[in-house]
Parts: C-alpha cells; structure tokens; sequence
C-alpha cells in the first residue's frame, strides 16, 4: 500500500514553464489529429483487404494522403443551414461533441512519471498533466460529448436526426453504467484514480490478466460509446438515411466524422492504461532489455498498443453486422450492467479477503464456493420455471384474432395465427367469362334452367 501511496504523488505536475506546457497541448493536439488521418487511411485500407478491393491508392504513395484529400473535399463543399433548424445550437452542435474529444488526452500517460526527459534543456515527464481523480474526469468529458449528437438531432428540426439523437442517449445511459463498473474495479485493484498510479500499479502483472472481464466489458462498451459499428444505431443508414448528422454538410459533418476518430483514439489510449500496462513494454521485450521503460521508448509501445486497439474498430466494422436496436438495449440492460455489477462485487470481495490477509487458495475456495451456489440456484429458478411454463403450453398455443383490438397485432411466443384460406392451385383455376362455367348457379348443376 506504501508504493501505491507513493505513486500517487502528482508533485511533478504543474510545475512546467508556460512554453513548455504549450507544447506539451500542442504535441496531445497533433497526436491526435495524426493518428486520425492514418486511422481513416488503414480502416479503408484493411476493409478493402478483407472485402478483397483494393483500397485508396490515388492521393500520395499507396494512398496515404486519401484521408487528408477527404478532408479538405469536405471543408470545400457547400455549407448549408436548414430553415426549420435552431440556427445556434444547430452550429454549436459540432462543437460541443469534437472539444471534449480532445480534452480526454490531457491525463494519459505516455511515459512514465518518474523518468523525466528533456526538452529543449527543461526536464519534463511525458504527459500533459495528471489529477488525483483523471479517470473521473475522463468519464464526465465523455459524457458531454455526447450532448453533442443529441444537440445535432434535436437542432436539426427532422425527424430521423432527432431519432438519431435519442438513440445516441439511450445507447450513453445504456453502456456508461457498464463501463463506470468496469472502471471501479481497476480502482479497487490500483487503489487510485490517477492514470498514472494505475500504470504504476501494473508494474508485476497487467490488469488484463487479473480482470479479463473488466476489459471485456470495457472493450464493449467503449465500442457503444463511439457510435461504431455493430453499434452504429445514431446514424444507422438503413433506417435513419444518415441519423444525427442528416442535416449537416461541409466542415461541421467534417467535425462530427473528427469527433468520432478523435473518440475511438480517446477510447483506446484508455483501454491501454487500465488494462493493458500503458506504455510498458511488452513482456518478452521487457525481460531481455533493460531500457525498454525508458527515455522516449515508452511512447513507442503505447502508440503501438493503441494502434492495435484501431485495428480490433476496424475489424470489427469489416465484420459483424448492425445489430437492431432491441438487441443492442438488450445487451447493455440485461447483460453487460448484471456482469459487470456481479463481477464488481466478486472483485471486492477478493481485495477485502486479501486485506485481511488470507491465503490465496482459501480465496479461490470461497470464490467457487460462491459460484457454485449462484449455478444452483440458478439451476433450481430454471427447472421450475419451465414446469410453469408447460402448464398453460395448451391454452398458449390456440390460435387467436389479430384484429382483436381494431389493428394488426403479432402472436405472442407459443401463439399461432389462424390458418390462411389456400387458394386453388393455378391449373384448377379457369378462366371466367361471360356465361361460362364458372357463372352457373347450383340449379344448373342439378340439371336445371339458368336463372
């Protein structure tokens, strides 16, 4: 607890020089936008790989410069304002959602805090700025960022962008508990807030290994956060033509398209200093090399690390469909909270038994004890209630009216609708004309005179 205690010493922050702390922002703004372009670049570079196209390859060596071409395309375009649109919000909407996607960066570590390097003859730790509650503050700035998508739809004075909009609420209120869960189990193990404590407290073991289902949950939800696919549902072309950013156009589509690369970045620089040891390098390399921690080669294996957390948005767009919106509700409602609240409970449960100083195989005793208990019960809930559910199976299965309540209704599970009268196979069919067969009534099949 000691080290804990002295890691969280932030006395190295705040005491740069202006200049100093003026490039330190500039370099965080420039990483970010970098980063943004190559991540345009390499997703259609790798979609097209899977999809077995060939990619940009126009705008400089091997297309590099396509991302940056799309851009100045974009701020070129005309920019057009729809009358029914609340004209202020309307373009203050693309800007509240981009700013706060860049704020996130100020209190990710690049380096460690305890090995300074030099800049221009100053030493300086390798990170903009550090607080004894970041990971709060990296909560709250995700949170308004999203006011701006919901802003863009409401603004906008059209139906499918205010769908949009609201979807992107719900999907926020949805995934933020899950992921405000999986974050607070990283405190417990940690015993801080501060970005740079949490790496320093990955000195033995990476929190990926002791919390694999904190990163899965967080891997989830952070890909529900950013709007992208399989959970694109805010601007879902299929049914919304284009979601919250239907009525815009020129730089501020530009500025919302920013905002979601700047995010997935955000998201990923996150991912890597809770879970994945930030800028430590990765365990072969750190056991035959001294020096991998230090100087500037610990930006090299965060950017790497950060790299592949694009690759996994990228492939994931290339590869799972659009889940609907009853799925994606589901998924966050019914099982990513109740995981990640069970898990965070067990996770206490495991510090607080540590703290009192129990052996390690007696935890994982009480622990399975544990879960063996929830898997009986869970078992004894199952079986009685399909006993219940096969008694009314009989009265369940009847067929019943869908136009019962005056409008079309669908079956409800083990409801059937009524059989559907089968026309007359299309050889039995004849022609109907004027006096022909079809026309007799049934006295002229018994012989009789026509009417």
């Amino acid at each position: 607890m000691n080290t804990l205690l002295a890691a969280e010493d932030l006395s190295m922050f705040g005491t740069d020089p202006w200049w100093l702390v003026a490039i330190k922002a500039v370099f965080c703004f420039a990483f970010l936008m970098v980063t943004v372009l190559f991540s345009i670049v390499w997703e259609r570079k790798v979609v097209a790989w899977m999809q077995l196209r060939i990619g940009p390859n126009r705008h400089g060596p091997w297309g590099l410069l396509q991302s940056l071409a799309d851009g100045i395309k974009l701020m070129l375009k005309e920019d057009v304002i729809v009358k029914r649109a609340d004209k202020v919000v309307y373009v203050l909407a693309p800007i509240v959602a981009a700013i706060p996607a860049f704020m996130a960066i100020a209190v990710i570590p690049f380096g460690p805090a305890g090995n300074e390097v030099s800049i221009f003859g100053q030493r300086t730790t390798m990170q903009l700025t550090d607080l004894p509650i970041a990971m709060l503050y990296i909560l709250a700035v995700a949170s308004v960022g999203i006011y701006g998508i919901v802003l863009a739809g409401w603004s906008s004075g059209s139906t499918y962008p205010l769908l949009g909009g609201l979807r992107s609420c719900a999907q926020m209120i949805s995934y933020e508990i899950a992921m405000g869960a999986a974050f607070a189990s990283v405190f417990l193990y940690s015993g801080s807030m501060s970005t740079s404590a949490i790496v320093e407290a990955q000195q033995d073991r990476w929190f990926i290994v002791l919390l694999p289902v904190s990163f899965l949950i967080y891997i989830i939800t952070m890909v529900g956060e950013t709007n992208r696919a399989p959970f694109d549902m805010p601007e879902s072309e299929g049914d919304l033509v284009g979601g919250f950013n239907t009525e815009y156009s020129s730089i501020k589509f530009a500025m919302f398209m920013l905002a979601e690369y700047v995010n997935m970045v955000t998201v990923s620089a996150v991912s890597v200093t809770l879970f994945l040891g930030g800028w430590r390098a990765p365990y072969p390399v750190s056991t035959f090399w001294e020096g991998a921690n230090h100087g500037w080669w610990p930006m090299l294996w965060f950017v790497l690390k950060v790299q592949l957390l694009l690759f996994f948005f990228i492939w994931l767009r290339g590869t799972l469909p659009r889940v609907r919106y009853d799925q994606l509700m589901k998924l966050g409602w019914k099982v990513l909270i109740p995981v990640s609240v069970v898990w965070l409970m067990l996770v206490a449960t495991v510090r607080a038994l540590r703290n009192e100083n129990i052996a390690f195989t007696n935890i994982v005793l009480y622990v399975a004890g544990a879960v063996l208990v929830v898997l009986l019960l869970s078992f004894l809930a199952d079986f009685y209630r399909d006993r219940k559910k096969e008694e009314p199976a009989a009265e369940a299965e009847r067929a019943f009216d869908p136009m019962a309540g005056g409008f079309p209704v669908p079956p409800k599970p083990g409801q059937s609708l009524p059989p559907v009268p089968r026309r007359r196979p299309r050889h039995q069919r004849d022609l109907v004309v004027s006096g022909g067969p079809d026309t007799a009534t049934e006295s002229d099949e018994r012989g009789t005179d026509r009417v």
